[in-house]
């Protein structure tokens, strides 16, 4: 197995846009509790409908930035048919 079939690597995989993607996910998840706190306190459904679709866009976001840097820093010429698969397989998420 490996990282993208749910396997375990035996080391880290740590991008230098980690941090920066781990930043914009915790405003995500910041955002997401907010959203949550309103339909408790009862705001209207259209306001909480438009906050929910910025925490959805803010994750879309973030899942495509990642995608899009695993493709640029992770997929060279080592293995053409290794990293066409892998293309393949990733792609699904975007």
């Amino acid at each position: 197995m490996g990282p993208l079939d749910g396997g375990t690597s035996t080391k880290p995989h740590i991008h230098a846009s980690h941090p920066a993607l781990i930043a914009r996910l915790k405003r995500a998840d910041g955002h997401l509790r907010a959203v949550i706190a309103m339909i408790e306190d009862g705001k209207p459904c259209l306001q909480i409908a438009q906050q929910m679709q910025a925490v959805e866009k803010a994750i879309t976001n973030a899942k495509r930035a990642l995608i899009h840097d695993h493709m640029d820093q992770c997929l060279g010429a080592e293995d053409p048919a290794a990293d066409l698969s892998e293309l393949r397989m990733i792609a699904r998420y975007l």
